[in-house]
């Protein structure tokens, strides 16, 4: 199995509520309505455009995020066409969809990586396209609209834990950073070398969990 992941600049609510903003949307589809998830620092601004333009009927807040519940479905606002060109390739949407900057991001599966060609001369012909990714895949991440803390998180251990958090509000991944893993083995009460060790395998379980659903 192939996966790839598109770029896809189109004219319609939700990508066109994220542009020039660094807010982004993930959608799923439920055909009288969409769920979004919905991110970023312009969230009022991209919520009030899409209830403009489709409606909402709800929307929860959960921290620094929030899920929306749209009145209509995008399809019904001339964003369906993706569906076409997944079928006539035959070709499978992972979702959700996502949009940021404007644009839509598509992850298409394919039995045959020349499915996924297909796909995109499809869409080329109507769209500026752009190829982000193509690989051949051994397994599928699922996802799921509200995902808890614990399917995304890998299990640190204690050590790792208070470590990798010492570090973090410290500014240790601030740009310039704002302390030293000496500072931080002092704040925790172990040697600098251990420090660094616990920081190393806290941020490489880290990496390889997220690095599933980039």
């Amino acid at each position: 199995m192939y996966k790839a992941v598109f770029r896809i600049r189109s004219d319609d609510p939700y990508s066109n509520s994220t542009a020039n903003n660094n807010t982004s949307i993930e959608l799923w589809c439920n055909d009288h309505c969409d769920l979004l998830h919905v991110t970023g620092e312009r969230q009022d601004d991209v919520v009030a455009y899409v209830n403009a333009e489709v409606g909402v009927q709800e929307q929860l807040r959960n921290g620094d995020d929030r899920t929306v519940i749209t009145e209509a479905c995008l399809k019904q606002h001339g964003g369906s066409y993706i569906e076409a060109p997944l079928a006539a390739s035959d070709c499978l949407l992972l979702p959700p969809l996502r949009y940021e900057d404007g644009a839509k991001v598509v992850r298409v599966l394919a039995l045959d990586s020349a499915n996924l060609t297909a796909f995109y001369a499809d869409v080329a012909d109507d769209h500026t396209v752009t190829v982000e990714s193509k690989k051949e895949l051994q397994t599928v991440a699922s996802e799921t609209p509200v995902l808890s803390v614990g399917s995304v998180l890998p299990t640190l251990s204690d050590r790792q834990r208070v470590v990798f958090l010492t570090a973090h509000d410290r500014g240790y991944y601030e740009i310039p950073r704002e302390t030293t893993t000496a500072e931080i083995a002092t704040e925790v009460g172990i040697g600098r070398r251990t420090a660094e060790h616990h920081l190393r395998r806290a941020e490489e379980k880290l990496a390889d969990a997220f690095a599933a659903y980039l």
